[in-house]
């Protein structure tokens, strides 16, 4: 437990540092400068999508059949939450919805893999 909390707050702390070398969106000069910061963010996008993955690989040990790995009634609450985050945003809810819906489904794949390779 005590290394999670560890993890995290280096996370945090990584995630404030970085945000703090950022240029704002107003700030930038060029094209270059923007292009530059979308690519940062992508990044870590990508680096936060990796962790999540090693949760999914974690709860599949918590699961005891497939209904329980695809979980419908939870997968609709996290999309109603997950359009709201949308909203307060200012993004379009049906594409955050869209593209939360392709990840889950990436996700349910591994964890069903995951979960199957125990049995």
């Amino acid at each position: 437990m005590a290394s999670t909390v560890k993890v995290a707050l280096m996370a945090i702390v990584k995630f404030h540092y970085i945000e703090g070398l950022m240029a704002s969106p107003k700030d930038c000069k060029s094209l270059q400068d923007v292009r530059r910061e979308i690519d940062a963010l992508d990044e870590e996008i990508i680096r936060l999508l990796g962790r999540r993955a090693a949760y999914v690989h974690t709860a599949a040990r918590f699961k005891t059949s497939e209904e329980h790995v695809a979980a419908p009634d939870r997968q609709a609450a996290m999309m109603k939450v997950r359009r709201g985050w949308a909203e307060r945003e200012g993004l379009s809810a049906d594409v955050i919805e869209d593209v939360s819906r392709r990840l889950v489904a990436y996700f349910i794949e591994r964890e069903m893999q995951e979960w199957n390779g125990r049995k």
